[in-house]
């Protein structure tokens, strides 16, 4: 285990080699594997949402591939160009380029590559749309939310997290070739559940922030204030997945399954909020189990947007 303080140990400084392996499992993590799923859980569901049924299973490959492609060059640049605050950071320090398994040159190459590859994948053997679709998104989180707002507003993942949500949107038009309201609404499920999502995480890390000087609202505002924003948010984010049912027709399955997670999750939120009105110890607001009720509210929602289409058409 690492602590704030203990210098990690990288290749560079050590004089050690890295291995075959090292070397494969420092790209792979440079993509972020785990946000990539996220990403991909988002886009998966909403082709059986917009084929109303199974769609193809070459079309489904290639639109993970392209995804994944285009979600990881993302993840490549902003490890590069966060690398200064990645050194210091207890959550981050154990990233390849602090530890200097892999050279900022070797990953911006890598990161291209990847990005070059998700425009040809999803451009030749989706469409042209999911293709430019992929590149506002990355474009968006590179130079947007990294480079732009994340070290100079509070405002930073709000905004920034625009980048997450046109995965739904690529879904979508994977399918149909065309945009519509029904890919918007899900569009906005995804806006309004970054904030939450990412505040517990960022309220559980704000010291590392704050010695970055990275301005996340758990940073500059109250535990307090950072729940009643999460609640607020919430509340938005429950009542705009509501919105599908009448936007694209939905059958009953999916209004019964947004109901019963939306209230479920507005009431660990509100109790989190509870929580930080009395106190600022982390210990006792406990943020990421709200964190991780966040990615498995996420998850169930848009699987059942996947399977309404299946058992009530």
């Amino acid at each position: 285990m690492t602590y704030v303080g203990q210098p990690v140990p990288d290749l560079q400084s050590t004089g050690g080699h890295a291995t075959f392996k090292d070397v494969v499992g420092a790209y792979v993590s440079l993509t972020k594997p785990r946000v990539m799923e996220l990403l991909l859980l988002t886009t998966v569901p909403v082709m059986f949402f917009a084929a109303r049924g199974i769609p193809g299973l070459g079309l489904v490959v290639a639109t993970v591939v392209g995804g994944s492609f285009s979600a990881g060059s993302a993840s490549v640049f902003n490890c590069v160009y966060d690398r200064d605050i990645d050194e210091q950071m207890r959550r981050t320090r154990r990233r390849a380029l602090p530890r200097h398994v892999v050279s900022p040159t070797a990953a911006l190459v890598f990161g291209a590559v990847l990005a070059v590859g998700s425009v040809l994948v999803l451009g030749f053997f989706v469409n042209w749309l999911s293709a430019g679709l992929s590149v506002v998104a990355n474009a968006f989180y590179v130079f947007g939310y990294t480079m732009l707002l994340k070290r100079r507003t509070t405002q930073n993942i709000v905004w920034g997290g625009i980048a997450g949500c046109f995965p739904a949107m690529i879904g979508w038009t994977a399918v149909t070739g065309s945009l519509a309201w029904a890919p918007v609404v899900l569009f906005g499920i995804v806006f309004f559940w970054t904030p939450p999502h990412t505040w517990a995480l960022a309220l559980r890390y704000r010291d590392d922030y704050a010695q970055v000087d990275v301005p996340m609202l758990p940073v500059v505002r109250s535990a307090r204030e950072v729940g009643r924003q999460i609640v607020l948010y919430s509340i938005v984010m429950v009542a705009t997945s509501l919105l599908l049912w009448p936007v694209a027709h939905t059958g009953w399955f999916y209004p019964v399954c947004a109901v019963v997670l939306g209230a479920v999750f507005l009431v660990q939120a509100q109790r989190m909020w509870v929580r930080a009105r009395g106190t600022e110890d982390l210990s006792l607001i406990r943020p990421m189990q709200l964190f991780h009720s966040s990615n498995l509210y996420l998850s169930l929602l848009f699987v059942a947007v996947a399977i309404d289409p299946l058992i009530t058409r």
